[in-house]
């Protein structure tokens, strides 16, 4: 088996201390079940539940879109361009492919 040996600061290694002994794990067996989570080896965890989550949000919109857009198209278009802004400002859009 393979060893790494990372630093941390104390203030983040008294935090994993105690989430590994809430969770009733050594520290070493905490930050690899965390690892095998975070890299998808967990189908149900990690990444399952923010797809899951991500798909429940974008079907919500896409309502909420459409209804808009039914009753008032300026409302709509006025929306988008604002959340094509917030995704810019926080990185999330690439403003070559941004066309609105």
């Amino acid at each position: 088996m393979a060893r790494i040996t990372i630093r941390i600061d104390d203030d983040l290694y008294a935090r994993l201390s105690v989430q590994a002994r809430n969770a009733g794990l050594g520290a070493a067996t905490y930050c690899r079940d965390i690892l095998e989570r975070f890299e998808g080896s967990d189908p149900s965890g990690y990444h399952a539940r923010f797809d899951e989550l991500h798909a429940t949000v974008i079907q919500a919109f896409a309502i909420l879109a459409t209804s808009v857009g039914e009753r008032s198209p300026d409302i709509l278009q006025k929306g988008l361009g604002e959340a094509r802004r917030l995704l810019r400002e926080r990185g999330l859009l690439d403003p070559e492919q941004d066309r609105p």
